[in-house]
């Protein structure tokens, strides 16, 4: 949307360069010569300027659509992280809580050793 727009500012100013330049009403662009009267200048010139409004429309546009998406990118980006916080913060409240509860010689400890020794188990037949 914005490319487009810069597009269409860049061809209505390249059509007043145009005009600034050439004396009389005698226009050459690309090889071709056009003669215009008044009615065609006239209707060169609202075309011109009916580009270059349409142009600046499409550029705030889509500024106006890119500062959109960059205040939502942020503001998830902020949930994300407050999130993640309170995450960490109840990972740490937990490992405390365990820290607490923790029997001596409890062989169940937080990143441990779960297996049971060989010497522990019994059969029975």
């Amino acid at each position: 949307m914005m490319l487009l727009g810069v597009v269409l500012v860049l061809l209505a100013a390249g059509a007043a360069a145009l005009v600034a330049t050439e004396e009389g009403s005698t226009y050459t662009l690309f090889g071709y010569t056009v003669v215009l009267d008044d009615l065609g200048m006239f209707l060169a010139g609202a075309a011109t300027g009916a580009a270059l409004l349409l142009g600046l429309w499409l550029l705030a546009a889509g500024s106006r659509r890119t500062a959109r998406h960059r205040r939502e990118v942020r503001a998830a980006r902020t949930r994300a992280s407050e999130k993640v916080a309170r995450l960490e913060g109840e990972k740490r409240e937990l490992e405390r809580r365990l820290e607490r509860e923790q029997v001596p010689g409890d062989r169940l400890v937080a990143g441990g050793d779960t297996a049971p020794d060989h010497d522990t188990i019994t059969r029975t037949r």
